[in-house]
This record gives C-alpha cells, structure tokens and sequence, in this order.
C-alpha cells in the first residue's frame, strides 16, 4: 500500500470501550512483530501472569486501520465500524459465532478499509465451515503483515479442508520470523510438518501463555489431520491451563468457542 505506516490508535476489546483518536502531529514511522500498520500496543491485565510483553499475542489487541484518517477527515464511519468489531468480538467469545460475523461484516459495510485486518472475521467463518471465505480473510491479513505468523497457520487450517494436507503445504504463506518462540515453532510444525507431542513437551516448562498456545497449535494440527481424539485432548488442555482460565486474550476465549463448536464438554 502506498499509505505512510504511521502509529494508529487501537480500539479496546471491551465493550463499552469508547474510540477516541489521539492524532500526532506528524506520522510516526512504527511497526511491531504483529502489525505492521496502524497498530499500537495497549497494556493489558495479562501482564499480572509476568509474560515479557514481547511474548504476548497480538490478539491481545484490535487494531484500527483507519481511525487517524477519519479523525482528520471529519469521518464517522471508522468509529461505527470498531463498535461493530467489538460487538463481533464480544459475541465470538460467547459462543455466537454467526452473530459476530455478522457484526464483522457490517464494519466492512461501513468502512471497507477494515477488511484486510479483520483476523477475527476469518476465525468466525473457520468454525462456520466456510472455509474458502476464511482463507481468504487470512491471505488479504498477511499481504497487509507479511510477519503474521498465526494468520499463515489459520489459512493453512482452512485450505487443508478445501485441497488436502499435501496440497495445503504447497499454498503456504510464508511469513518473517515471530519473535515468540512457541509461534515459531508451530508455524515450523505446520509448514513442513512435525510432531504436535514434541511441540507440547517442549513448552510444557515454559511461560503460562506457551503452555497454552503449544497445546492449542497441537490440537488444531490434530484436527488437520483429522484425528478427533488428538485433537480434543489438546484443546481442552489447553482450555485447562492457568493462560486458558484466565487470560483475556482472544485465543483463549477462541479455544473455549472450539470445544462449544465440537460439542466438547468443558468439564
């Protein structure tokens, strides 16, 4: 894209967060391993875990593609957009994945421009089977970040359902090095294939959110291979891990919706 790359302000995750743009005065050149446009960081209650912030998951966070722009133009419409995210967002952490897709594409509705982020939009039209849309909700991510690790394995975990592992392989996205190591290594695992025990013992002593993300990654490499059982286990492990109870972080709340759409009891 031929626009400047400059320091955005983020819509909060909780619903009754307000958007209000702080507009520097000059664009600040700025880019972090997980969006590398209009993205800032937000702290988060996560911290109290002690994960070094370079660890933690961009789906901590929501970026807003659009917000500096329409602050200096005057427009609405990015604001009604980030409502629609956060309800979408809200909606998927209960279990209503339908209802939150719909609110994902009501804010493209409203603001085209915040298609090629909505990371979200894909993983609800994952656990919706339409897999051909989700693939392409992730390739149009990684075209705007060609450092995103995790929106490489989500489109890998969508084709394999439309071509097969095999061809699946062939269609990665390759992406820049993650810095957290846990993502590396997954996003080695399901780019050249591997095995999911040796990913989970490897962090069974690491930080609470590694524990938690091995076990996720090694439950949805189970489910490409479509061995249900495998998969299930990991899931629910990772669902049980101090990260999974506790964090606010959309992947955690993503592994709960996995259970609920598997009919996986979470007791």
């Amino acid at each position: 894209m031929a626009i400047p790359r400059i320091l955005k302000p983020a819509i909060l995750a909780s619903p009754s967060s307000h958007f209000t743009p702080s507009v520097p005065s000059l664009p600040i050149p700025f880019k972090t391993h997980s969006k590398s446009l209009f993205f800032t960081i937000i702290p988060s209650g996560i911290h109290g875990h002690h994960t070094p912030p370079p660890t933690l998951s961009r789906r901590l966070f929501l970026p807003s593609v659009s917000g500096i722009w329409d602050a200096l133009t005057g427009g609405n419409n990015a604001h009604e957009a980030g409502v629609a995210i956060r309800r979408g967002m809200l909606l998927f952490r209960q279990g209503d994945v339908q209802g939150s897709l719909v609110e994902f594409d009501k804010a493209i509705e409203l603001d085209p421009r915040q298609k090629a982020y909505l990371w979200q939009r894909g993983l609800s039209l994952y656990y919706l089977d339409r897999f051909e849309e989700g693939a392409e909700q992730f390739r149009l991510d990684v075209a705007q970040n060609p450092n995103d690790t995790e929106e490489s394995i989500w489109c890998f975990l969508c084709e394999v359902q439309l071509y097969g592992i095999s061809e699946a392989r062939k269609r990665f996205l390759e992406v820049g090095k993650d810095p957290r190591p846990i993502m590396r290594e997954a996003y080695n695992m399901f780019k050249n294939g591997g095995d999911p025990e040796k990913l989970v013992a490897e962090f069974s002593n690491g930080q609470e959110n590694e524990k938690f993300y091995a076990s996720l990654y090694a439950g949805l490499y189970y489910e490409s291979e479509k061995k249900a059982d495998a998969a299930k286990l990991h899931v629910l492990a990772s669902c049980q891990t101090p990260y999974g109870q506790r964090s606010n972080d959309y992947m955690a709340s993503l592994a709960k919706v996995h259970c609920i759409c598997r009919n996986w009891s979470l007791n």
